[in-house]
């Protein structure tokens, strides 16, 4: 444990206990108080058996503390001279409000450190062997979320729909008929999507589809939170590597 307390911002990576990385596994080792998200793996809360562990996570319908309750937390605890661990999904400089944390900590004078992990953006889409890019074709990638903090799409989802960039969407579920038309708007209705629900564990789901019918899809194979979706050609990349319904001709 460090002479005095600080704080530790750690990735837990996209589901899989066994991608999180090295540093993010000693740093929770060291940790006496872990602060732990709705996605992170529970197993990985076993590698610590004597800190303490509290739930802060965020499911939409029920925050178990208020961003400004966690940090109150973090900060109370470090000052007693404790080592709190910030566990998050993911990595913890996307969608993770890390930054929030940060800043409220740095106000008080608190040490600091961030582990970065493995996003379940690039994470998932990499076990499944979906190139995110490739050379010649589509060069970029668009992360964006499903809704912003005002409950609305994102208007960057309009500006990435016009591009040839591939279009990752974070937290889109619950709005996927917003999200599909959209895109629709400036895609047509073959464009590809895959839709990976819990990525990297043993219960994942994951299909690919079409722009056209991907509403339908969602409803039919009963598609949930947490998902990704993945919109755009490096879907049909790879799609026979993807059990689907869908066939490849209704896609190309």
């Amino acid at each position: 444990m460090p002479d005095k307390g600080m704080l530790s911002l750690v990735g837990a990576g996209p589901g899989d206990p066994d991608l999180i990385t090295v540093k993010g596994l000693r740093i929770i080792a060291d940790a006496d108080l872990i602060l732990y998200d709705a996605l992170v793996n529970k197993q990985l809360l076993d590698s610590n058996p004597v800190a303490k562990k509290h739930f802060v996570g965020k499911r939409k319908g029920h925050h178990a503390y208020t961003q400004s309750e966690i940090n109150k937390l973090i900060v109370s605890n470090v000052q007693k001279g404790k080592h709190v661990v910030r566990l998050k999904g993911g990595d913890v400089s996307v969608f993770a409000r890390a930054t929030e944390e940060i800043e409220y900590a740095s106000f008080f004078g608190i040490q600091t450190q961030v582990i970065p992990g493995i996003s379940s953006y690039s994470g998932i889409a990499a076990q499944h062997q979906i190139p995110l890019t490739r050379r010649c074709e589509y060069e970029s990638i668009w992360v964006t979320t499903g809704h912003t903090c005002k409950g609305e799409i994102s208007k960057d989802l309009k500006h990435a729909a016009q591009s040839s960039a591939t279009i990752v969407i974070l937290m889109g579920m619950t709005k996927i008929k917003e999200i599909q038309t959209e895109i629709l708007k400036f895609k047509p209705e073959n464009y590809p999507v895959a839709i990976v629900q819990n990525g990297t564990l043993p219960n994942e789901k994951h299909h690919v589809t079409n722009l056209g019918n991907l509403m339908q899809d969602v409803i039919k194979h009963d598609l949930q939170s947490p998902a990704l979706i993945i919109v755009g050609h490096a879907v049909v990349d790879n799609v026979c590597k993807l059990v689907s319904t869908t066939s490849i001709h209704q896609l190309v």
